[in-house]
């Protein structure tokens, strides 16, 4: 079953990005009175962009998560916490790519990423 769930978490992701992109995003970066911040609406569309697509990132964690669950094994903790760690790097990168690293959450993400390899590799 959790294996199903973990299936299920994959599609919406795919699901969830792919419409968003084609029928919200798109039409909502069509429209003139967006915030306009540091000059431009541009680090406004581009975050809206990262964080939209981060909540696919995150359900593929959790789908990673639960394929763990489904399996345990003597590991279990150290396979968690590379889960944990993967979803926070690669969260940081969309969020320094997206923005090109004016949206600072990609240094809390890759601090929450090193903790959570340091702890899975180190302890």
């Amino acid at each position: 079953m959790l294996i199903f769930a973990s299936i299920l978490l994959i599609a919406i992701g795919i699901i969830h990005s792919y419409l968003g992109e084609k029928y919200l995003l798109i039409r909502l970066f069509r429209r003139d009175n967006l915030p306009r911040l540091l000059g431009s609406d541009w680090f406004t569309k581009r975050t809206l962009r990262f964080a939209w697509h981060l909540t696919t990132l995150a359900w593929w964690g959790f789908a990673g998560i639960l394929i763990v669950y489904a399996a345990p094994t003597v590991n279990f903790k150290q396979g968690i916490l590379v889960i944990t760690a993967s979803v926070f790097l690669l969260s940081g990168l969309l969020s320094a790519g997206f923005t090109k690293g004016k949206h600072f959450s990609w240094c809390f993400f890759w601090l929450i990423a090193a903790i959570c390899f340091y702890q899975a590799y180190l302890f």
